[in-house]
C-alpha cells in the first residue's frame, strides 16, 4: 500500500489526473485477489497476428468508377468505360453489362461469354478499375451519430457500429440489417449484434456501400417495417 501512495504521488507529479488513473487500473490488476499476474507466464503463447483477419474482400464497382476493358488483338472492342449511374457499362458490339456491386472479374466473365457466344471464339478479355470514387458506409437507425463514414477495406459490423460511435440505449441490439446491392440487385439482411458481440455469432464483413441501420424506438415507422420483416437469419435476400 505505501508502495502504492508513492507510486500515484509520482504518477501526479509528472503528469496529472490520467496517468494516475492508469497506475491505479495496472496497481489493482497486479495486486487482486488472485495475485501478480507475470507477463509471460509458463506455457503462454502469444497469438497468431494473422488469426481470425478476415479475407482481403475484392473490390465491388460502384457508379462513378472507371474501368479499362481490354480484348486481345482487338483494339475496337478497348478502351475506358465508366459505370454509368444505373451501374451499367457499355461495350461494343454487346451492349450494357451491369457492374455495380460486382466485381472486375464477374464482369470480365460476362463480357467474355458474351462476346464468345457470337463474334469471337475464346475471347481474351481483362477488365481493370482505373479510378473509384472514396468509398462510404452509411450507418442509420439507433446509433449515436448516424451519418456517412470512409470504408475500410477490411471491415466488419461491430467496427462500422463503432464509427458512428455506438448504439443508443433505445437500440434493439438484437437486429441489425445491412443492405447491399449485389449483381444490381438491391439485398438485405438481418444480424444479432448482441450475439455478435458476446461472441456467439461471427462479425459479418462489411463492404463498401452497404447501408446499416440498427433498430429501436427511434426509428421511424417505415424503417420499422422493413426492419421487422426480415428474419434474423444472416443470409443476404432480396429486397425492393
Amino acid at each position: 500500500m505505501i508502495r502504492r501512495a508513492a507510486i500515484l504521488a509520482g504518477a501526479r507529479g509528472r503528469g496529472g489526473k490520467l496517468c494516475a488513473l492508469v497506475l491505479i487500473a495496472m496497481t489493482a490488476a497486479c495486486g487482486g485477489r488472485g495475485g501478480p499476474i507475470p507477463y509471460d507466464p509458463p506455457g503462454f503463447v502469444a497469438p497468431d497476428p494473422l488469426a481470425g483477419k478476415l479475407p482481403e474482400l475484392p473490390a465491388m464497382l460502384s457508379p462513378g468508377d472507371v474501368v479499362v476493358v481490354r480484348v486481345f488483338k482487338v483494339d475496337s472492342l478497348s478502351g475506358e468505360q465508366a459505370v454509368d449511374s444505373a451501374g451499367r457499362i457499355k461495350v461494343p458490339l454487346i451492349g450494357a453489362i451491369m457492374a455495380a456491386g460486382r466485381t472486375t472479374d464477374e464482369v470480365q466473365a460476362d463480357i467474355a461469354r458474351a462476346l464468345g457466344a457470337r463474334y469471337l471464339t475464346r475471347p481474351d478479355v481483362q477488365v481493370t478499375l482505373k479510378s473509384s470514387l472514396v468509398r462510404t458506409v452509411a450507418v442509420d437507425g439507433s446509433v449515436q451519430q448516424p451519418g456517412i463514414y470512409p470504408a475500410a477495406p477490411l471491415s466488419t459490423l461491430v467496427q462500422t457500429i463503432a464509427l458512428a460511435h455506438g448504439t443508443t440505449e433505445a437500440a434493439n441490439t438484437h437486429r441489425v440489417v445491412v443492405f447491399r446491392t449485389v449483381a444490381g440487385q438491391r439485398m438485405a439482411a438481418s444480424f444479432d449484434l448482441a450475439r455478435i458481440r458476446r461472441g456467439e455469432s461471427p462479425d459479418p464483413a462489411i463492404y463498401p456501400d452497404d447501408i446499416v441501420v440498427v433498430d429501436g424506438s427511434s426509428l421511424t415507422s417505415n424503417w420499422k417495417l422493413i426492419l421487422q420483416s426480415l428474419p434474423i437469419v444472416a443470409l443476404f435476400r432480396p429486397f425492393g
